[in-house]
């Protein structure tokens, strides 16, 4: 009787948070759903499609997602090819709206010399970096436009999506600040971010890094042992302090790396902001910056 009356009470409360909404936000990133509910606040329902814990470059929207998404003023989702599924979502999504964060953002591209990779062999055709949500400016660029999204479906609510979006963008700002300040406490010249993938180049632009990925774009590329020869010497070569895995690849080579050269082996940075402990732009960036002020610091 008692686990019927708290069904009966979740199903109560979870019909009023709905009836005091006014639109319906769809998103296809926990970065983005997080960002749509402080834009939006009590105006706003927000349908999870993607949920942390999941891999975003393995994910897409099975039936049951497209029957959650129907009704939905807009579906919220990263772009700059993340998603590789979104000509056909827009096809099946029935009229409602595909809006990609990544539109208002500034592309970077996987290029030598923006990035210093240890092998010349190490595919950099990848194109376009997608992981801009690493950046705090990038994340206030997408505040603003789930703010005008928002406003275009519910002119009712322009003036609380506005404060939404001033309030967000003002904590963004904050946590940057704050970010500078941990890390200032790093030399200029072990400013290098030794990672497994092409995952943190807006962050090392932002922030004043060398991004040094060891591997291209991609989690299915595997290195040689010729590569893990030269990556060894390279570390040498530029008196790298430490090398950071990444928190959902596998840290085998550079759990090798460390055994031939001694260097630190950093925490697991969050890098598709999807982990179930830190899938909010604030955890997150808080998480990253703490790990690598801890293996990088004098």
């Amino acid at each position: 009787m008692r686990g019927r009356a708290l069904r009966l009470m979740a199903a109560v409360l979870l019909w009023t948070g709905a009836a005091g909404a006014q639109i319906t936000v769809a998103t296809l990133h926990p970065l983005l759903a997080d960002l749509v509910r402080q834009v939006g606040g009590d105006r706003v329902r927000v349908v999870e499609l993607f949920k942390p814990g999941g891999d975003v470059h393995h994910f897409e929207p099975s039936p049951q997602d497209l029957v959650q998404m129907k009704g939905a003023a807009f579906i919220f989702a990263s772009g700059k090819h993340l998603e590789n599924y979104l000509d056909n979502l827009r096809d099946a999504a029935g009229g409602v709206p595909v809006v990609e964060a990544g539109a208002v953002v500034p592309s970077m591209k996987i290029l030598r010399g923006q990035e210093i990779f240890f092998d010349e062999d190490v595919d950099v055709s990848s194109g376009i970096d997608p992981h801009w949500w690493h950046s705090p400016e990038n994340m206030q660029r997408a505040a603003r436009l789930a703010g005008d999204e928002m406003t275009r479906a519910d002119p009712a609510g322009a003036a609380a999506y506005a404060a939404g979006v001033a309030a967000t963008c003002k904590s963004i700002a904050l946590l940057k600040a704050w970010a500078h300040v941990q890390l200032a406490v790093i030399p200029k010249q072990d400013r290098k971010l030794v990672t497994s993938h092409a995952a943190f180049g807006y962050f090392c632009r932002e922030f004043g890094f060398q991004a040094m990925p060891l591997l291209g774009l991609s989690r299915e590329d595997e290195a040689t042992a010729r590569h893990v020869a030269t990556t060894v010497k390279a570390i040498r070569d530029n008196h790298i302090r430490a090398v950071f895995p990444e928190d959902q690849a596998n840290p085998k080579i550079l759990q090798e790396i460390v055994r031939e050269t001694g260097v630190r082996l950093g925490e697991p940075l969050v890098a598709d902001g999807t982990s179930p402990g830190a899938h909010t732009f604030e955890t997150m960036l808080r998480h990253n910056v703490e790990a690598i002020v801890k293996a990088l610091k004098p």
